[in-house]
């Protein structure tokens, strides 16, 4: 497919057949998703597919109690989302179905392979992840060539210890996101929903829109 479809299509999946997903198609995504830009080409990002249900059920066991803080938390009123309301219901339904799915990819990066360099500044630091996420996108998207939808979650990095002794993770690799995979059990979408170009692109300085006017979604 064309690569604008696909990046306009990608999305987040959180319905999935039970269809295993063939070792051809995942050796094709990850042989893609490799080429994504990284520091220093130094590579760090490393996965692990899996698909043992046993497996599966402890990181799900891992996810849920993180879940349900947050969504009971939205339902009381003290975690304000601007998610849909049918968002949050599929994803508690993902969050349900944790272990169900086909396969939960786990993107590890080697720690001296990242070179953040925002560790001095009065704020979170983020840009470690610019080593490690482009490639995570290349992998989605190369999915999404082959039909296979995907679902990106970074809630499980809460629980890396556990995950790193569950999945005998050695030391210097830290984890960046749990990547579930698997067809789609409904059909991709055709329009996700953001914000126009025009909110968001700014010229020389940041309150300076540079599209003036719409040009469509």
């Amino acid at each position: 497919m064309e690569l604008a479809d696909a990046m306009r299509t990608v999305g987040t999946c959180r319905y999935y057949r039970k269809d295993p997903i063939p070792d051809e198609v995942l050796h094709q995504a990850f042989d893609v998703a490799r080429f994504g830009p990284q520091g220093g080409n130094r590579q760090p990002v490393r996965w692990i597919v899996v698909r043992d249900h046993a497996r599966k059920q402890a990181l799900q066991d891992l996810y849920l109690p993180m879940w349900k803080a947050y969504f009971n938390g939205i339902g009381d009123g003290t975690v304000n989302v601007g998610a849909l309301p049918k968002a949050v219901r599929d994803a508690d339904y993902f969050a349900e179905h944790f272990a169900d799915v086909p396969a939960i990819v786990v993107v590890c990066a080697e720690v001296d392979g990242l070179h953040p360099t925002d560790l001095e500044l009065d704020r979170l630091s983020v840009v470690g992840g610019a080593s490690i996420y482009p490639t995570v996108q290349n992998f989605c998207l190369a999915l999404r060539d082959q039909g296979v939808a995907s679902a990106v979650t970074t809630l499980l990095c809460h629980a890396e210890p556990q995950v790193r002794e569950l999945l005998e993770i050695p030391d210097g690799f830290l984890t960046a996101a749990h990547v579930t995979i698997g067809y789609p059990e409904k059909k991709f979408p055709t329009k996700l929903t953001r914000s126009p170009v025009e909110d968001i692109v700014a010229t020389e300085t940041f309150a300076q829109p540079y599209f003036a006017t719409t040009a469509g979604v």
